[in-house]
């Protein structure tokens, strides 16, 4: 997972470099050739190394192709996490790329090719690595979610902040709120330099699996409002689209034994 996500970072950086044309989906959100090409990869990728587990891909599922059954194990892709970012010449951008079994992100690698930064996370523990602009590995090192501070470090969607955001963190105190954009939230958190990601409003699963691995592996968690894990693998189910996200809050470690 960690080299394709490599691979398919390099692509994406390749078209950050040029003009960064993009269409407009039905439901309004940009997509480019980057995020068709980057997705092709990996799922050619995935299916040659893993060729009995499914891969869900954001770009298969918005042109209408269906996965059909899951089973217990399967891919949720993202090949390329805050393409709004991406268009705007932003370096905020992430490949995603997570393994679910029995709707638990069990393992997830999220690489920020701009920053050549590299987060995975999976039973093992949670590791962050530098990757050089040639694909070159630089080393990992384990890293950890922070205990809560008595004011918390904020993060928020670069693109997609709303009031309802600003009513849940009216009764935090905090010392930040900072915008950052993709799944680079949940790993800022992974890494201990953020304590808490409020998201109410619409996301997708391929959008939060492969950060919540790495959050969860770090000592994190990721809970819906009832306080229940964020799960994958929804179909149709409560009226809402197929791999719909509900509100979410994602946090640090809240048990110092964690």
């Amino acid at each position: 997972m960690i080299e394709i996500a490599i691979e398919a970072g390099a692509l994406v950086m390749r078209g950050f470099r040029g003009e960064r044309e993009f269409d407009a989906k039905d439901d309004g959100s940009p997509v480019t050739e980057c995020d068709r090409g980057a997705e092709e990869l990996i799922a050619a990728r995935l299916g040659a190394a893993f060729a009995a587990i499914p891969v869900v891909g954001e770009e298969a599922v918005s042109e209408g192709h269906s996965p059909g059954e899951l089973g217990q194990r399967f891919f949720l892709v993202d090949p390329l996490d805050g393409t709004r970012e991406f268009v705007a010449g932003l370096p905020d951008f992430t490949v995603n790329i997570a393994l679910v079994e029995d709707g638990e992100p069990v393992a997830g690698v999220v690489f920020a090719p701009a920053y050549g930064e590299l987060f995975f996370g999976s039973p093992e523990g949670a590791a962050k690595e530098r990757v050089a602009k040639d694909g070159g590995r630089q080393g990992a090192h384990p890293i950890g979610a922070r205990l809560a501070p008595e004011r918390l470090i904020a993060v928020v969607s670069r693109s997609h902040y709303d009031s309802d955001t600003d009513g849940f963190l009216a009764g935090h105190e905090l010392e930040a709120t900072v915008p950052v954009g993709s799944s680079l939230k949940f790993c800022r958190i992974a890494e201990g330099a953020a304590d808490l990601y409020p998201k109410l409003g619409r996301t997708m699963e391929w959008d939060t699996a492969a950060g919540q691995a790495v959050l969860e592996a770090a000592g994190g968690s990721v809970r819906q409002l009832d306080g229940v894990p964020l799960t994958y693998g929804r179909r149709l189910g409560q009226g809402r689209a197929d791999f719909a996200n509900p509100p979410f809050v994602a946090r640090g470690r809240d048990d110092p034994a964690s």
